[in-house]
């Protein structure tokens, strides 16, 4: 099958990926699960920001992860057929992250 993500907008990934990503984001998952018990026991505003920004730094992580096997499969395969719609969309897609 044809790894190329934009082709039919979907990817299969390898079982190692899948798990990698997921693993990840179940993480995340409970760090947010704590946000809301930190909140609901009346922590401390600031002690509540700073696990705001393990969050963010976990997100961040888990998008530059997923960003470079796009690179290395979607975009790397694209630009091997000659379908330059694929830089288009990456440049979409970094003005969006990096916003």
């Amino acid at each position: 099958m044809d790894d190329c993500c934009h082709c039919h907008k979907t990817r299969e990934r390898s079982e190692e990926e899948l798990k990698r990503l997921s693993n990840r984001l179940c993480r995340i998952e409970g760090q947010v699960r704590g946000l809301r018990e930190m909140l609901q026991r009346d922590v401390y505003c600031p002690d509540i920001l700073i696990q705001v920004s393990a969050v963010n730094a976990a997100l961040n992580s888990f998008s530059r992860e997923l960003l470079s096997e796009h690179l290395h499969t979607c975009v790397a395969e694209g630009i091997r057929q000659g379908n330059d719609e694929v830089i288009d969309e990456l440049a979409a897609v970094l003005q969006r992250l990096l916003k």
